[in-house]
């Protein structure tokens, strides 16, 4: 006995498979472009994220930068008051 597919049903598988063999190169690209741009906006998030956190430590050195040069002063003043009064106990 014979196998007999009604060519409605056949016409129909094959005209799906054609849809999706066709829509399979816009599907691929479609999903590249995601995740390239995935890619390129996590990139973007860590380069800010690594600004701030260089921007924080940068300010803190700076910051402690200038209180050294602050305290050279007071420190040379200080080490000479104590010379002067080391010398003037002998």
């Amino acid at each position: 006995m014979a196998d007999i597919v009604n060519p409605q049903i056949t016409d129909a598988v094959t005209q799906t498979n054609v849809k999706i063999l066709g829509d399979a190169p816009g599907m691929a690209m479609g999903a590249l472009f995601q995740a390239t741009a995935q890619a390129l906006a996590n990139a973007a998030h860590n380069a800010t994220t690594a600004q701030q956190n260089a921007n924080t430590i940068l300010q803190a050195t700076t910051t402690q930068g200038v209180a050294l040069l602050y305290g050279v002063d007071t420190s040379a003043t200080a080490v000479g008051i104590a010379e002067i009064l080391a010398a003037g106990k002998k």
